[in-house]
């Protein structure tokens, strides 16, 4: 046995969300140790969708100009009954908040590879595939990790000052925390083939839908772009009186697609049984340790969400842990992680439940009374997708006004004849954005202070067909609309994109900062200067 110097992160799992978290505190800085037991990274696809959010996330983090090249915007994404009439619809290829499309398809072994690419290209971080984590235990000030090399008998311990779990379903760090999962009830065995068109073959089938028929459930849709080739999937529930094991014989596979696409136009490239579940972790940190992705929740694939979920969960902790291994805050910010996660996800996994309830019916009598439900309009839509509730954003505005907590726009501005998207030219971080010069203003030094205590800047947006000294013109019109519509001059962005609270007015963007200041204090954030100003 020996030791490796202490490092600020140690990750457990090398999939995608480990892969991200990796990425994004080597550009923090942060030494970094991941651990993954399996010797080469899955090379099969699971995912294939990512929701603009995420898109973001991914340019922010030096990614934007290698993305189009691993997918594409996604379409129409509509629900059909077993005459194939519509039951709903979504659009997937909507003009987002964050900018371009609502989702964009892709095949995940070649993002991957890309975040793989982008990881090993960081000197902090240093990637051991076939190195299994066996225990850990932790102390005031550190984790020690012990991990068995599964190809011998070779063991090493890892002295990290934080341990992340980000490996999956199974995962050891949430069983060694102690943490247990609610089950939500939804549960169902499905086939899944990905194919691959031969060249030059073009096949009639919808862009993206479920089939709603009792006779055999079915999804179709995108599985994302690889050298300029487009995968294809399909999955197919499995029946009452059908078993996993003959579902996973390719005849069967090649039987259940003979409607749709043969052998002599594509290559079925794998097919395996999943069972989709719906489970949120009840702990998602002890001490030093926390969990992160499907170590932390599963759901049912719906919505697309799965791993959104968990890069929703990098974001939302990468900032924290950043100030918190800086001094720049106590532990006590991490507290925040699961107050914001935990229920954001559970409202999404309650979402991808109700459509998986909506076209998870083998029985054609009960799939009549819902298509008739559908078709008569007593059915309501899909709730809206959430917004953080709690957690480290304003309570005045929680209590009295409806940004704060909310996703922030994104899009493309200009000033002095330079023209990009908003977070390349400001950059990633604690923002104040305001449409009215008088909103900036207002500010006093004591706010000054407690802005620069995070290295926050302000920024000045103005519409598009304004011609206004120091702001950045608004070129599609995400800024300035958003911000009217919702009634506020000004609003606070967090690192992650959500919105910490908003000022309806000028003379309210002293005292929302002054809350800011006071949530910075309740969570030991800032300098000693800003702590001074926070207790005058």
């Amino acid at each position: 046995m020996h030791s490796e110097d202490v490092v600020d992160v140690a990750i457990v799992g090398y999939g995608p969300v480990s892969e991200i978290l990796a990425l994004a505190l080597a550009r923090q800085g942060r030494s970094v140790a991941v651990f993954e037991r399996w010797e080469e990274r899955y090379p099969l696809p699971r995912a294939v969708c990512i929701d603009h959010e995420m898109f973001r996330l991914l340019s922010s983090l030096g990614l934007r100009e290698q993305l189009p090249t691993v997918s594409h915007a996604g379409p129409w994404y509509r629900w059909y009954n077993a005459e194939w009439k519509e039951l709903l619809a979504i659009d997937w290829s909507a003009e987002s908040i964050s900018g371009g499309p609502e989702v964009h398809f892709v095949h995940q072994p070649t993002l991957e590879t890309m975040f793989d690419e982008a990881v090993r290209a960081q000197p902090m971080v240093r990637v051991n595939l076939g190195w299994e984590a066996e225990s850990f235990e932790q102390n005031e000030e550190s984790v020690m990790l012990r991990v068995r090399r599964t190809s011998g008998s070779e063991v090493r311990t890892v002295k990290a000052r934080y341990l992340v779990g980000a490996d999956g379903a199974n995962s050891r760090v949430r069983e060694t925390i102690g943490a247990s999962r609610e089950d939500r009830g939804f549960e169902a065995d499905w086939l899944v083939i990905d194919v691959l068109p031969h060249e030059g073959v073009t096949l009639d089938i919808p862009p993206a839908a479920q089939y709603c028929n009792p006779t055999r459930p079915t999804t179709i849709v995108p599985a994302g772009i690889r050298d300029g080739r487009y995968y294809r999937r399909w999955e197919f529930m499995r029946l009452p009186h059908e078993t996993r094991e003959e579902l996973e014989d390719e005849a069967v596979a090649w039987k259940l697609l003979a409607n749709w696409v043969g052998p002599d136009q594509c290559t079925i490239v794998r097919h395996k049984v999943y069972t989709f579940r719906s489970l949120l972790a009840n702990q998602w940190r002890s001490g030093r340790a926390l969990i992160a992705g499907d170590a932390a929740h599963l759901m049912p694939p719906f919505m697309g969400q799965g791993m959104c979920a968990g890069l929703r969960d990098i974001a939302n902790l990468v900032w924290k842990l950043g100030l918190v291994l800086d001094g720049r805050a106590d532990e006590r910010l991490l507290d925040t992680y699961q107050i914001e996660r935990r229920p954001h996800v559970s409202d999404v996994i309650d979402i991808s439940a109700y459509l998986g309830r909506v076209i998870c019916v083998s029985d054609p009598a009960k799939a009549a009374e819902r298509d008739a439900s559908f078709f008569s309009g007593n059915i309501p839509p899909p709730p809206p997708f959430p917004h953080l509730r709690d957690g480290f954003i304003s309570r005045a505005n929680i209590e009295g006004r409806a940004v704060a907590g909310l996703l922030s726009p994104h899009g493309r501005v200009r000033r002095d004849g330079v023209r990009e998207r908003f977070d390349d030219a400001i950059g990633v971080g604690w923002r104040l954005i305001a449409i009215e010069r008088g909103a900036l203003q207002a500010i006093g030094e004591r706010q000054h202070q407690v802005l620069q205590a995070l290295d926050a800047c302000s920024v000045l947006v103005a519409d598009a067909t304004e011609t206004i000294s120091d702001a950045w013109s608004d070129e599609d019109g995400k800024f300035v609309p958003w911000m009217r519509k919702h009634g506020v001059v000004a609003m606070l962005v967090r690192p992650d994109f959500y919105v910490y609270g908003g000022a309806r007015t000028a003379a309210e963007v002293a005292p929302l900062i002054d809350e800011f200041a006071d949530s910075m204090a309740a969570y030991g954030i800032g300098s000693q200067a800003s702590r001074t100003l926070v207790a005058a």
